[in-house]
């Protein structure tokens, strides 16, 4: 096969659960949209509940089965909130946990814990929330976790001195770059240190598709509305790659799924940057990551 669209997503499993972060615009909700027809439960967690309500509707009224979704409160820059919906979460099993919501070329700002936004919810929050959920994903039979990188990650690099910019010039694309290349370091470590245990882990990106990423104000929002209508996939068809590695029989631990022709076309494995491939570097973002959560709380459960 030469690569992957939305129809060739098989039906899962009736008791399916599924859980999908930013679920409510973009890529997320194409995703949501998919695995709910394909017989999945999918939790929308998201952090703007309004937007989660309308989202919901919209599907429902697009002749989605209402029972097929949930939504739930989850903002992933605040490290509370992550333990209160992980704690909330009322499902024994969970068979996908989707690492898509995310931020691109934000102005520079701070989570609630004090972190690099992109950095701090991106990287942080998601690892957060996977390690929180990982129990109960080992013990679900074929479960898989899928984070979200972008092609921003091949000219990425992780700042281990200083990955939240407290030192020297702040760059909102620079700190992009690294939280995309965190993504893709988190996706392969888990990988290698959960293998066995349960879960597969998994990274896609979308290439190059229409979303709200980096579009709330100014020029740059200008500018890549222009690029969007010159180059763009729809989001649609940047969902390909997450739905791929999400239920393909065939996907392969630690891989990572994208479009063909990079920033668009169906769903096909490729091979990560050079950078993202260093074990040894995902081993030191591993350890850095997991000190800079300990203050709220968050354990190691492969320890």
């Amino acid at each position: 096969m030469t690569g992957w669209t939305e129809e060739h997503v098989p039906h899962v499993t009736e008791g399916t659960i599924a859980v999908v972060t930013g679920a409510n615009t973009g890529l997320g909700l194409d995703t949501t949209r998919v695995l709910a027809r394909r017989g999945a439960t999918v939790v929308m967690a998201c952090r703007n509940q309004d937007k989660a309500t309308a989202a919901r509707r919209s599907l429902v009224e697009g002749g989605i089965d209402p029972g097929r979704l949930r939504t739930a409160s989850l903002d992933l820059a605040d490290q509370a909130s992550i333990a209160g919906f992980a704690d909330a979460l009322p499902d024994d099993r969970i068979d996908l946990l989707i690492n898509n919501a995310g931020l691109m070329a934000v102005p520079r700002s701070s989570t609630v814990d004090g972190f690099e936004t992109q950095f701090g919810v991106n990287h942080l929050g998601h690892m957060a929330l996977t390690l929180r959920l990982l129990p109960r994903l080992n013990t679900t039979p074929g479960a898989r976790v899928v984070t979200l990188t972008s092609m921003g990650h091949r000219p990425g690099r992780i700042r281990l001195h200083d990955p939240n910019f407290r030192r020297g010039r702040y760059n909102r694309w620079t700190a992009y770059f690294q939280s995309k290349l965190a993504n893709m370091l988190f996706a392969a470590e888990l990988a290698r240190r959960n293998e066995g245990r349960g879960a597969l882990s998994l990274a896609a990106h979308p290439g190059y598709a229409v979303t709200e990423l980096g579009k709330d104000t100014g020029f740059q929002a200008r500018l890549l509305s222009v690029a969007d209508r010159i180059a763009a996939q729809p989001s649609a068809a940047g969902a390909w790659p997450t739905l791929r590695a999400a239920t393909d029989p065939a996907a392969v631990n630690g891989g990572l799924y994208g479009p063909r022709r990079l920033v668009s076309g169906r769903a096909v494995r490729e091979t990560p940057s050079r950078t993202a491939r260093r074990a040894d570097l995902a081993g030191r973002l591993w350890d850095l990551s997991l000190d800079l959560l300990s203050p709220a709380k968050v354990t190691d459960p492969l320890a």
